[in-house]
């Protein structure tokens, strides 16, 4: 495994991962974005529905890590980077939706060791045209990406409900 100095941001569906990954962009920070969100976004400008992205739950996780593989494989190992979510997110929304790991993501997990891994503490969910989870999945998924990144031995620090530049100082103080 290759160790890298990449940060990652993650928690269940609207804890506030982007909103702290674009303040840590705006104080100058590397960051990458969220590939579901971008997935789905790509989509729609082509024509597609929410309904019609979503439709093959399988087909829409293996788009949305394809595009994850393809940036961490392309990101310097040793560039300080904070991510929007990793490969190991990818997961737990595999076990959220009762779908099999393929091959591709068990092997592409065993490629980069990620610095430390800061997960945000839910805060009430609101529902927007690419975010449709009800407060009961929010938690669901959640708790599977806590379990996913402590099963792999990764340093996980919780990050508590504070105003978002709060927590970015937070983050940040525990590096």
């Amino acid at each position: 495994m290759i160790q890298t100095n990449w940060y990652v941001i993650t928690g269940g569906p609207g804890c506030g991962k982007t909103t702290s990954i674009d303040l840590l962009a705006a104080r100058g920070y590397k960051t990458t974005i969220e590939h579901a969100r971008h997935y789905i976004d790509s989509r729609r400008q082509h024509g597609f529905t929410i309904e019609e992205i979503r439709k093959n739950q399988e087909e829409f996780q293996m788009a949305v890590l394809e595009m994850q593989i393809d940036e961490e494989s392309n990101l310097d190992p040793t560039e300080k980077v904070f991510l929007d979510r990793a490969l190991p997110d990818a997961l737990a929304y595999y076990r959220f939706l009762n779908l099999p790991p393929n091959q591709k993501l068990l092997d592409a997990m065993k490629i980069f060791a990620y610095k430390k891994i800061f997960i945000l503490d839910l805060l009430p969910i609101v529902h927007d045209y690419a975010r449709r989870e009800d407060q009961k999945a929010q938690g669901r998924i959640h708790e599977l990406i806590y379990d996913v990144y402590s099963s792999l031995k990764f340093e996980v620090e919780r990050v508590p409900v504070l105003p978002p530049q709060e927590r970015v100082d937070f983050i940040l103080s525990h590096l």
